[in-house]
């Protein structure tokens, strides 16, 4: 299966933009334990701190957002790759973003 990232991170942004809640998620890709979705989230609109799995990583695709956990903050540009950290989190859109959530659960 081959995926077409950027139409795709397009596709969500562009729906994101029309939905009342400001986000859009497809799970792209589904192999056992692995998982990997595209989120689009506009400026302002977070994703609810949440636990984490046991191993994910964030990519930013475009835009800008800050992953928080209790008392830390990270803002990733577009084009960066981060491991998620293990305690529970949050995601917030700096500006209309699309990233790439991988997560390996049990």
């Amino acid at each position: 299966m081959n995926l077409d990232l950027p139409a795709l991170a397009d596709e969500h942004l562009a729906a994101a933009r029309t939905d009342p809640h400001g986000r859009s998620a497809r799970l792209v890709l589904h192999d056992g334990v692995l998982r990997q979705t595209v989120i689009a989230l506009t400026a302002g609109t977070s994703l609810d701190e949440h636990n984490a799995p046991p191993a994910a990583s964030l990519q930013v695709l475009s835009g800008r957002v800050r992953l928080t956990t209790h008392g830390w903050e990270d803002e990733l540009a577009a084009g960066v790759l981060r491991m998620i950290p293990k305690e529970r989190h949050g995601l917030t859109a700096v500006n209309d973003s699309v990233v790439l959530l991988t997560a390996v659960n049990d």
